[in-house]
């Protein structure tokens, strides 16, 4: 699905979405669950993108359905790895993952990447600015490219409106609301969530934001 002319949405994952940027650079955000990672591939074979054309991978969050194809990709393309300092020892297996994700480490066994940078303090890589937004997990993390916002899990979109993810999968959920009322001063047009299509910003932020005071 194409967002506008740089940014894709990538169809082989839907249900948890990787975003394709097709600029300067070719940049992924997340890399959706382990069984996604050669599909992506094949998807970006058909937009005639080469494994070795992507040159950065920014992850969200440390969830498995954003880094479960983060090592497959990485050893196929040669990008750098990009999350947040608070969530890359969550990513590299050092530390268990909050609340009831952690028993999924036990179920199921994730391959580490070989090298993950924190992101900047200043927040830049190119043209994407890296906001910390905690709340879903302690170190997620929101991308703005231009005038889209890609909002990892902070929260999900379903018939064109905003909406909450269970928040029992939450790290800490008042933290949370506070991310969601951070990005909001933030000057975008798109909203480009994991879970559910992406929708025209408008009065959507605003109405949830109050919705969930």
């Amino acid at each position: 699905m194409k967002i506008n002319d740089e940014v894709y949405l990538l169809d082989s994952t839907k249900g948890n979405y990787v975003y394709l940027i097709k600029a300067e650079e070719i940049i992924l955000i997340d890399t959706g669950l382990p069984k996604n990672g050669k599909d992506i591939l094949n998807e970006l074979k058909a937009m005639d993108i080469k494994p070795h054309d992507i040159k950065h991978i920014l992850i969200t969050h440390d969830d498995m359905d954003h880094v479960g194809s983060l090592a497959l990709l990485e050893k196929a393309s040669g990008a750098k790895i990009w999350a947040s300092k608070e969530d890359i020892p969550y990513i590299m297996g050092d530390l268990d993952r909050h609340v009831i994700k952690r028993f999924l480490n036990y179920i199921i066994k994730l391959k580490k990447p070989e090298n993950i940078n924190p992101y900047p303090k200043h927040g830049l890589i190119g043209d994407i600015k890296a906001i910390y937004t905690p709340g879903h997990t302690v170190g997620h993390t929101c991308l703005l490219y231009k005038d889209i916002m890609f909002v990892g899990d902070l929260f999900r979109t379903n018939n064109g409106e905003i909406t909450t993810g269970p928040s029992f999968a939450n790290w800490n959920t008042s933290v949370l609301k506070e991310s969601i009322a951070k990005i909001d001063k933030y000057d975008f047009k798109w909203i480009c969530p994991a879970h559910g299509e992406p929708i025209k910003r408008d009065n959507h932020l605003k109405d949830f934001i109050k919705k969930i005071k």
